[in-house]
């Protein structure tokens, strides 16, 4: 077996295409021996166990011939001598298939298989329930050994000429094939062809060589092709128009129909034809160290999630429920590789904060992976009707919920929130883009990987994207036309930077600066416990206490707070001698705080306002009317009455996850899931109406239910 075809040792379901030119003769009879020959290899495939599918093209080719003869038949000889009209594509289509899927079903019913016909059209694919049915249909009759054999049904094709027109999902058997690839998840497609593969000219010139691994960088510019197919549509140039997109997802094959045995040995691996591989097939097969462009992975991301949206609600629970059980299998690998980036961290002198946030602690996968099949129960976030409204008579309006597109993460030291991010773009439908910090290098890879890998092919591992270098920040942060918002989860820095250097809307915040103010009315058992959570349950949390603020009245309160190093404000560092702050405005992420006595609840919130971050704060008080105070008047994000600001956490909000924290007052604000990863679209069904001047239309402006 060839090193760069190893891969077929992993392919279970193929699909093979098969070309006019390979199904007919020169003069365009068919090619019953040539088809003989290469319905024994599938015979042989499927008594191996693969699950095969036929892609045929031909019956417009052989209903040609055959109405031409019966033409003929009838002609008189003065018919003869009239000029000749061409024959109705549609109609040789017709004639064509029933003749080709007779022979079709005799040669296979020799050799003891039984075979399907499935006629489509391009407009079927438009239909998300047919598509479905497609899929399921398809995989009964692989269970059974059936060999599914698909064309494009050309006869009742809605296209000007099936043969000619080039619009559509699919526009030949070629991009069909590649289409039912991606669709029917295939690990293979094979395209047979009247050549042994993709030469880097014509065939037909002796200097021309073929190319066994097509590198569309490295190809795509120097290829001259030669002319279409005697009999096909589109000959070579179509066929590697269609590989190149399958091959984002599966690799693909192009080889010759006409010599021996050529499927066998491209499934045992040898080295034959032109192998169209995937990106990462591509990386083990030549070692290229050259990366996807920014541009490139952006794009892929944005037309991935546009997949991902054209699937069904419970195919994308699927997705997620596949994430969660690959994180748990998983474990042990990932779990490693954090261990390693712990290490690093370690004897590099990091903070005791950053490497606490970059350990997946004990049970962290497991939590995880619940937080995720949360996510994939709740309901579809996804084309949700908002508002319906009546604008004129038999006109309707509907405000709905829709994906914002392409999304950029930049996050430091958190493994976890790779997760947590990833889940919530598949469940919100949106492209993904990543870039972690270099500390967390090896965990964020292997979740990465992880991830992915259970991701189908119809939707494309492209979906989320994993930033290496620093340096493709700054160009993705110019990709204003393809990426839609930026949402970084960092220190301060961070944040003015990239906030400072892109037009892409960010949303985020930049510190974690949260308050606790324990009133004068406080239940001081309530209040020591609400104070000891909120600072030690996880100090390098962005919603961990970093300011206690204290009525005057309770001098003695916040004094001892065992192993928590404490900082007094001006009136706290003179009357408990503690050393004094240097800022109020300061996120310690760590076993450490801020205590400063305050006159009221008034003084307590314009201490908020004066050095918070709008994260979280919290009011401890059994004085009712004090509480409403702060809770109306405190402008932050998240503001809690008798409870840990560790509540402010998406999973705890009932989010299911969260993508971060946002302190801005645009869009979404608070913990982040699904909702704030929406905007809205509107969709207006009418019956004919037109505007003109509004003439003639009474608006109605009705409300209508959902």
């Amino acid at each position: 077996m060839d090193s760069s075809r190893a891969f077929v040792k992993d392919v279970k379901r193929l699909i093979v295409k098969i070309g006019t030119a390979v199904v007919t003769r020169s003069d365009g009879r068919l090619a019953v021996g040539r088809l003989g020959s290469l319905f024994e290899q599938l015979q042989e495939l499927n008594t191996q166990g693969y699950e095969v599918i036929l892609v045929s093209s031909g019956a417009v080719g052989v209903g040609r011939q055959r109405l031409r003869y019966r033409k003929l038949l009838n002609s008189s000889f003065s018919d003869l001598q009239k000029p000749q009209v061409e024959l109705d594509g549609k109609a040789c289509a017709a004639v064509g298939q029933s003749g080709l899927m007779a022979l079709y079903d005799a040669l296979f019913s020799q050799l003891d298989v039984a075979s399907s016909q499935l006629l489509v059209t391009d407009k079927d694919f438009k239909d998300p329930e047919f598509r479905n049915q497609l899929s399921h249909t398809v995989n009964s009759l692989l269970s059974l050994k059936v060999v599914p054999v698909f064309n494009e049904n050309d006869a009742v094709s809605t296209r000007k000429a099936p043969y000619e027109d080039s619009s559509g999902i699919f526009w030949d058997n070629d991009s069909l094939a590649a289409l039912l690839a991606l669709e029917l998840k295939a690990d293979l497609l094979v395209l047979l062809s009247d050549v042994e593969g993709l030469y880097n000219g014509p065939p037909s010139d002796s200097k021309s060589e073929l190319i066994d691994t097509y590198i569309k960088e490295k190809h795509d510019e120097t290829i001259t092709f030669g002319d279409k197919s005697r009999v096909g549509r589109g000959g070579m140039q179509a066929k590697v128009k269609a590989a190149a997109c399958a091959a984002t997802q599966i690799p693909v094959v192009i080889t010759s129909g006409f010599t021996r045995d050529s499927i066998l040995k491209v499934l045992q691996g040898k080295k034959v034809g032109t192998l169209f591989p995937t990106k990462s097939m591509l990386k083990e097969i030549v070692g290229s160290t050259k990366e996807i462009s920014p541009r490139d992975m952006a794009v892929s991301a944005r037309d991935c999630s546009r997949r991902l949206q054209s699937i069904s609600s419970e195919e994308r629970k699927k997705i997620l429920l596949d994430v969660a059980d690959a994180l748990e299998a998983n474990e042990a690998k990932i779990r490693v590789e954090n261990e390693v980036d712990v290490a690093v961290a370690q004897q590099a002198g990091y903070e005791k904060a950053l490497v606490s946030r970059l350990t997946l602690k004990p049970g962290k996968i497991s939590s995880l992976a619940k937080s995720i099949r949360v996510l994939a129960n709740m309901d579809d976030p996804i084309g949700q009707i908002l508002k319906r409204t009546e604008v004129a008579d038999e006109l309707v309006l509907e405000k709905t919920s829709s994906p914002l597109g392409v999304l950029l993460i930049v996050f430091e030291s958190r493994p976890d929130a790779l997760v947590q991010i990833a889940s919530l773009a598949i469940r919100s439908g949106n492209g993904l883009l990543l870039k972690g910090g270099k500390e967390a290098m090896r965990s964020n890879a292997i979740l990465h990987k992880v991830i992915t890998g259970a991701i189908p092919a119809s939707v494309g591992e492209g979906l989320i994207g994993l930033v290496t270098s620093r340096d493709e920040i700054a160009d993705l942060l110019k990709l204003d036309d393809v990426i839609d918002l930026v949402i970084p989860r960092g220190s301060n820095k961070l944040v003015s930077q990239i906030k400072a250097s892109t037009k892409i809307p960010v949303l985020g915040h930049a510190d974690g600066v949260c308050h606790v103010y324990i009133d004068k009315s406080a239940d001081m058992s309530m209040a020591k416990k609400i104070v000891l959570d909120a600072k030690i349950d996880y100090p390098a949390a962005c919603n961990a206490m970093e300011t206690l603020l204290v009525h005057k009245s309770l001098l003695t309160f916040g004094q001892h707070v065992t192993g928590v190093t404490i900082f007094g404000g001006p009136t706290a560092s003179k009357e408990l001698s503690l050393p004094k702050v240097e800022s109020f405005h300061h996120e310690y992420s760590s076993l450490a705080c801020t205590v400063e006595f305050v006159d009221d609840v008034h003084a307590a919130i314009d201490h908020i306002h004066r050095y918070g971050s709008a994260h979280t704060d919290c009011i401890v008080t059994s004085d009712d009317e004090v509480a409403d105070i702060f809770l109306k008047q405190v402008d932050s994000a998240a503001v809690f009455h008798n409870a840990s600001t560790r509540f402010s956490d998406g999973a705890r909000f009932g989010l299911g996850a969260e993508v971060g924290i946002s302190t801005g007052r645009i869009h979404a604000r608070g913990p982040v899931g699904v909702e704030g990863l929406l905007t809205t679209r509107w969709i207006l069904k009418g019956n004919g109406q037109v505007v003109n001047g509004d003439e003639g239309i009474v608006y109605t402006h009705n409300n209508l239910p959902l």
